[in-house]
């Protein structure tokens, strides 16, 4: 098999400020996460060393009673990072299962963190009540205490999150202070990089999701898109085309606004919308287009990595040993000053 052109192997000590960040194989990616997520990963590719996982391990905690899908979605899920710009020659992308260290130091971690701590995670007992009693396990209790191995076993300074995620990285930092407290400065604090995109709801106004069937994803086609976006909930209250709109209450221009659309277009759109001369269906093809422009090179280049599953798996492989050669001397580290 083939090897990429990657740069020599890190080591524990970075010679940049180091970035984790992972994803759950669970489905196909959307625009969603291209406008969020994804977007900060490949613009923090800049100033970061970065570390990017497949988090097949967490995609277990809520999904271990139907696991076959879990490994073609990692390289699928792999192969629209690469398509949106995560550079696997500047970043480690890899498999979490593939680097057995993930689970280890979460077992470590489990011996000195309180149970009240897990149990007041804000998702904790959320997540039981919406999705049932299915939920109550060790590894769904627990999965704060993986998520915090994730970040600490790279000594990453630095996690990408949302403001919903905040409170499991503050988790993650009470951890990394007890431990110190008990065996000596091992890991860092990680601090959050909170990201700054907006939220970009689904065709019906829900959270952006694939099981709600409200999602345009990464591989939707050109029809695909036309039909999502032409079925968009807009303002309510305008039944016909001479009906003045609320733009601020409308999803197609919350879009417009995000993908792209210069100020004098937004403009132009507002005063349209408010002023019945520009009707919603103008609006939603206008928008179509936008979201065609943007998802387009993507598909094309996520259809042709899909085409090469070994490549796929070359990237994970080789990124799985590069994470290794970090994780090994930290575990090593860790396990000393717990006396192991």
């Amino acid at each position: 098999m083939a090897r990429l052109d990657c740069r020599a192997v890190p080591t524990a000590t970075a010679t940049r400020p180091r970035v984790f960040s992972g994803m759950r194989p669970t489905g196909q990616l959307h625009i969603g996460h291209f406008l969020g997520a994804l977007g900060n990963w490949v613009r923090l590719q800049d100033e970061y060393e970065c570390v990017y996982s497949v988090v097949d391990l967490h995609a277990l905690t809520t999904g271990y009673e139907d696991v076959k899908g879990i490994h073609d979605a990692g390289l699928e899920m792999v192969a629209d990072w690469v398509a949106c710009g995560v550079d696997p020659e500047r970043s480690i992308i890899f498999r979490q299962s593939d680097v057995p260290q993930h689970a280890e130091l979460a077992v470590l971690l489990g011996m000195i963190t309180p149970l009240s701590w897990l149990e007041r995670v804000p998702t904790y007992k959320g997540q039981i009540d919406e999705l049932g009693d299915h939920l109550q396990t060790y590894g769904f209790l627990g999965y704060p205490l993986l998520q915090t191995a994730d970040i600490i076993l790279y000594k990453a300074t630095r996690v990408p999150v949302g403001q919903d995620q905040l409170p499991h990285l503050e988790l993650s930092r009470e951890v990394v202070r007890r431990f110190n407290h008990l065996y000596g400065d091992v890991f860092p604090e990680p601090e959050a990089i909170i990201s700054q995109a907006p939220l970009l709801l689904g065709m019906d106004g829900r959270k952006m999701s694939k099981s709600y069937g409200n999602a345009i994803t990464l591989a939707s086609s050109d029809d695909e898109i036309d039909r999502q976006v032409m079925s968009m909930v807009t303002d309510p209250q305008r039944i016909k085309k001479d009906d003045p709109g609320d733009p601020d209450i409308c999803n197609v221009f919350s879009w417009q606004k995000l993908l792209g659309a210069s100020d004098a277009e937004i403009t132009e759109i507002y005063e349209g919308c408010t002023s019945a001369t520009l009707g919603c269906v103008a609006d939603k093809r206008d928008l179509a287009e936008r979201v065609k422009a943007l998802i387009h090179p993507i598909r094309e280049k996520r259809e042709q990595l899909m085409e090469d599953p070994a490549r796929l798996e070359a990237i994970l492989e080789q990124g799985a040993e590069r994470a290794r050669a970090i994780a090994g001397p930290v575990m090593a580290e860790a396990t000393a000053a717990m006396g192991l």
